[in-house]
């Protein structure tokens, strides 16, 4: 029995031994890799968990999703036979360069990339191929199935699936990349849907609107806008030049940028809107006060006159529908530099707008605000705002003197972004809304008239500076419309960058010859969409076909 127990005792010590032996291996083998690190790191296996969640417009119509992918990576210093890797991969992926390609495989790194998100018949072709140390790792891709629509407002992603413009951008910023890096995000069926205020039906006829009146007048560029004056939510937006958000590449090319945000332009006449309900707000002037148009302003050498002016006295609602220069300026010198500087603050338009959109540009302010300047500002030059501003602005003018902060998303609530409200009397909100029908009637924004609806509205033509001059031949022409006018829910905005003028516009290029009839098109086509009925009454003031040409556009 003592043999057996110390036999038994033996074994024990035995097998303590051998474990205290295997511990100690690994231990040292973990000391080993802490030091040094793994030949083949982990991060060349593991799944990437960049999920993002859907984007639809505000009807459910899908924007943005992902969709499984993977990419081609290789663990150079594993590869066996670089030729034949490289001979194998190239037929796969034929736009490889087989010089970089067999430099990269040659090298001692322990992980590359050699293609990101590849089809699925390139990666079955890989999986048959059998390369040994070259691999797939699952990836996601995001897909935007209407390619170029809205792109300005979704914005883009880069390989990695990590938003670089847009609201992409901005649902990063609303906690998603936290939640990634962290790994809680493995499937964007996880994550609840972000629904936009967009409605691609009236994105789609803005967009298509604007591109057919930039072909037919020649214009460099054009924007638009349809924004909700009760709650700020924006239904369409469109920026031409545009990009394709499924090349995120182009995403971020000057020359594409949101001209409705991230550009700030002198606005042109669409300022008098603004300079008028100053006017009419200060008390100092009414309906019936009459302005010296007869001559124009000088400042030294320095001259404002009209464009195609009456030069005589004209009485405010005249003002309006000429787009006087030199009658607003002088009304604006009455009031004053300070007044029309706090008027503009109030408004939003002395401070940068911050919106869902990354994208926005500062004002551009003048220097002083002596009286050139107040005189010029008064007609929209010498301060550039953003457009999405200027329409902001004027929404104020017409909804009651609520300044609402403009949004992207479907139902965001009002409250938290009203910036300002009684901005405006009611007697001053209902005299801009009957001049903005009159201008419609009988001025400037005639030819925007859409049977059945009222259409109200201001438009702008603007010298553009080149080298710190303006030129006299080249314009940026916006409109801004709202609609109905005598209970305003819409503002549409429309702009064109440089149009030419045509046989059949007389050759003018002023605004009410292309933006306006451009923002008719838009709205003949958008309103059966927002569910406004047409009323076919009289409203009072009759325009025939051809008369008083030159009340069509302004400067």
């Amino acid at each position: 029995m003592r043999k057996s127990g110390a036999r038994a005792g033996i074994r024990i010590r035995l097998v303590m031994t051998v474990f205290a032996l295997l511990f100690a291996a690994i231990g040292t083998r973990l000391v080993q890799l802490g030091l040094t690190g793994s030949e083949r790191p982990a991060y060349a296996f593991r799944e990437v968990a960049n999920a993002r969640p859907q984007i639809l417009d505000r009807n459910g119509v899908l924007l943005a999703t992902d969709l499984p992918s993977a990419s081609v990576y290789a663990e150079p210093r594993y590869v066996p036979d670089v030729d034949e890797a490289v001979e194998k991969l190239v037929a796969i992926f034929p736009d490889l360069d087989a010089r970089q390609l067999h430099q990269r495989l040659k090298s001692d790194a322990a992980f590359a990339w050699l293609k990101r998100q590849v089809t699925p018949s390139q990666k079955q072709a890989l999986w048959n191929a059998g390369l040994p140390a070259i691999g797939l790792r699952s990836e996601k891709r995001r897909i935007y199935p209407n390619g170029s629509l809205a792109a300005h407002v979704l914005g883009a992603v880069d390989l990695d699936n990590v938003g670089i413009s847009g609201i992409e951008k901005w649902i990063d910023g609303q906690g998603l990349q936290d939640l990634n890096l962290a790994g809680m995000t493995g499937d964007f069926r996880q994550l609840q849907p972000v629904t936009l205020s967009i409605d691609v039906r009236i994105q789609h006829a803005l967009a298509d609107e604007t591109l057919k009146a930039m072909a037919r007048f020649k214009a460099k560029a054009g924007a638009g806008l349809l924004l909700d004056v009760d709650n700020g939510e924006v239904l369409a937006l469109a920026s031409f030049p545009d990009f394709d958000p499924n090349v995120p590449i182009d995403a971020l090319q000057p020359e594409r940028l949101n001209r409705i945000s991230a550009g700030a332009f002198e606005m042109g006449s669409t300022f008098k809107a603004l300079t008028t309900a100053m006017a009419l707000d200060s008390g100092q002037f009414t309906l019936k006060s009459v302005i010296d148009a007869r001559k124009p302003l000088q400042f030294g050498r320095q001259m404002i006159h009209d464009y195609r002016g009456k030069y005589r006295m004209l009485t405010i609602p005249e003002v309006f529908i000429y787009s006087s220069n030199i009658s607003t300026a002088r009304i604006a010198m009455t009031l004053g530099g300070e007044a029309q500087r706090a008027f503009l603050t109030r408004f939003g338009l002395m401070s940068r707008l911050r919106t869902e959109l990354p994208e926005s540009a500062a004002p551009i302010l003048p220097r002083s605000w002596g009286e050139v300047t107040t005189a010029t500002v008064s007609f929209g030059h010498g301060i550039a705002v953003t457009p999405l501003q200027a329409s902001m602005g004027i929404a104020a003018l017409v909804n009651g003197g609520r300044l609402i902060t403009p949004t992207f998303i479907k139902g965001a609530p009002v409250a938290g972004r009203i910036v300002g409200s009684g901005l405006v009397s009611p007697g001053t909100a209902d005299a801009m809304r009957y001049l903005l029908r009159y201008n419609a009637e009988a001025g400037s924004a005639r030819n925007g008239a859409v049977a059945g609806y009222l259409v109200g509205g201001k438009t702008g033509t603007a010298e553009k500076v080149v080298n710190g001059r303006y030129v006299d031949d080249l314009v940026m022409t916006s409109f801004m419309a709202v609609v109905p006018v005598d209970k305003p829910r819409y503002l549409l905005l429309t702009i064109l960058d440089e149009p030419k003028g045509l046989p059949e516009t007389h050759g003018f290029r002023t605004s009410g010859w292309n933006a306006v009839p451009l923002g008719g098109a838009i709205l003949r086509r958008v309103l059966p969409m927002l569910g406004l009925e047409p009323q076919f009454v009289r409203t009072g003031v009759a325009y025939r076909e051809g008369e008083d040409v030159d009340a069509a556009g302004e400067l």
